[in-house]
């Protein structure tokens, strides 16, 4: 199998790569701006569509179908071939897209989010793996280097093109400007992608993906309502959390039998392997918390456009790229495990600054806190990818590149709900104890503080006592960021130096 694949890459080579480059960098970019262009629209949206206790699941919708689905066409891609799942990823992302900008309530938008996520998931990982299959090991570092800083790029304009569509035009292009970078790419891929493969009769683990949909989609749940929907000690929380531990066990004795597993433990032997997918999760878990809630602070606080919110999550794009890019050269300088130490250090600094930031201090402060976090994520997801397509072979090339990158998205979905829950609960409690008596204030009145019209209506007392709740509640989530930052530089010491960087 492996000849096949190598004389269909010497063809390849000569003509295709640039083609194949530029239509896998066109699907990432599709696929990653959704992340950012959304949050700056959220609160256009919101104030649109209402529903302000249904905001983190936008996120979580989307990123959970993303999460779970992200293995099964890593797995699928290692069985049919990179091409025909790529290819079916990126119609379902454009069919949940076009579906999206129709939605005419909150509700709707989210079942929307979850088709668009259910395409996503091939996305990513697929695309990663074509890189690590078309290019030889030294080219990777570079390539992938490419790659990220597409996430980068697609950060700094996402937030900027996100508030000037919502400003000037509709909400709506926030969706539908994926669609004529959808169809080029497809039609990039179409043309000039071939892959020889054998085919084999292969299994796939069809239970053991139900059993971690329903595990991680219960957490989720119990994650945005538990205290506020319900109390903790209530009987569906204590419920919800049951089916979430035992599914989860269920899965992992699946995966230890299965012919084909979804997620092959064994690759997680390697110490290397383990430290990136466990530093994965610790850092989807602080990135969600950023981009999810930094454009709500900056609107809703510092009383700014969402242009300047979008803004502040611009500079953690604008440090992610830089990082990625001198992250191929420090590779070959210092070594994998220099590298993401130094990643590390920066989730920390930028962290840092985030929790000691006041609501006088001003974008800059916001903006300066996210630039570390994103060189730290740029330092850290680089070196991870190049090591992990290093340590395994083709056939588990696509499988452990997806397992990487849904620990990431696992941190996202469970760091959307967590943060997101935690957030409702503050301000719930903070509400309950100092809104005036009588002025009927919610969570939801929150929807009015996002858009700057309606804010000028709310009386005064009531704009401050929502400010003031809203700041408690973000501090409250920058401070558990700080500490997953502290986790994650904590993972890294434990890498091993290799021999052969």
């Amino acid at each position: 199998m492996g000849h096949a694949m190598d004389s269909a890459n010497v063809q390849n080579k000569k003509l295709k790569r640039p083609f194949i480059l530029a239509a896998i960098m066109l699907a990432m970019f599709m696929n990653a701006i959704e992340g950012t262009i959304v949050s700056t629209a959220m609160p256009a949206i919101v104030s649109d569509l209402g529903g302000f206790s249904l905001y983190s699941w936008v996120f979580s919708g989307y990123l959970l179908m993303n999460a779970v689905t992200v293995l099964i066409y890593g797995k699928l891609s290692d069985i049919l071939g990179r091409k025909p799942v790529l290819l079916f990823g990126i119609v379902v992302f454009l069919i949940g897209s076009l579906l999206c900008g129709f939605a005419n309530s909150m509700t709707e938008l989210i079942i929307y989010r979850f088709v668009q996520g259910f395409g996503a998931g091939a996305v990513a990982p697929v695309a990663s793996t074509i890189i690590g299959d078309i290019y030889k090991n030294e080219e990777r570092a570079r390539v992938q280097g490419y790659l990220s800083s597409v996430w980068g790029i697609s950060a700094v304009m996402g937030p900027a093109l996100g508030g000037l569509l919502v400003e000037s035009l509709t909400w709506k292009l926030v969706f539908w400007v994926n669609i004529p970078l959808g169809v080029l790419s497809f039609i990039g891929i179409w043309l000039f992608l071939h892959e020889n493969i054998e085919k084999k009769k292969r299994d796939i683990d069809y239970l053991g993906a139900t059993l971690l949909t329903l595990s991680i989609s219960t957490l989720m749940v119990l994650l945005v309502e538990g205290g506020v929907k319900w109390s903790w000690t209530s009987a569906p929380v204590i419920a919800l959390a049951l089916v979430a531990i035992i599914t989860f066990i269920l899965f992992i004795l699946q995966e230890k039998k299965a012919a084909e597993p979804m997620m092959p433990f064994e690759i997680w032997q390697e110490r290397s392997i383990l430290i990136a997918n466990l530093v994965s999760l610790t850092t989807g878990v602080m990135m969600i918390g950023l981009s999810s809630f930094l454009p709500t602070f900056v609107q809703g606080v510092m009383e700014r456009s969402p242009t300047v919110a979008g803004f502040t999550l611009t500079a953690m794009s604008i440090g992610w790229p830089i990082a990625s890019m001198v992250s191929g050269k420090l590779l070959l300088k210092i070594g994998f495990k220099s590298t993401s130490l130094l990643g590390g250090g920066s989730l920390i600094l930028g962290s840092l600054i985030l929790v000691w930031m006041k609501p006088e201090a001003g974008p800059i402060i916001a903006a300066m806190g996210s630039f570390f976090v994103g060189v730290g994520m740029g330092l850290t997801s680089t070196s991870f990818i190049v090591v992990i397509q290093k340590t395994v072979s083709w056939e588990r090339r696509g499988i452990a590149t997806a397992s990487n990158m849904f620990m990431r998205n696992l941190g996202n979905t469970v760091g959307a709900a967590l943060l997101g829950g935690i957030m409702n609960m503050r301000l719930h409690a903070y509400l309950n104890e100092h809104a005036p008596a009588g002025s009927g204030v919610t969570i939801d009145t929150a929807n009015k503080l996002l858009n700057s019209e309606e804010r000028t209506s709310l009386p005064e007392n009531v704009v401050n006592v929502l400010q003031e709740g809203l700041t408690l509640s973000l501090q409250t989530i920058y401070l558990i960021v700080l500490v997953f930052s502290v986790i994650s530089f904590l993972f890294l010491t434990r890498l091993r130096k290799n021999k052969e960087e």
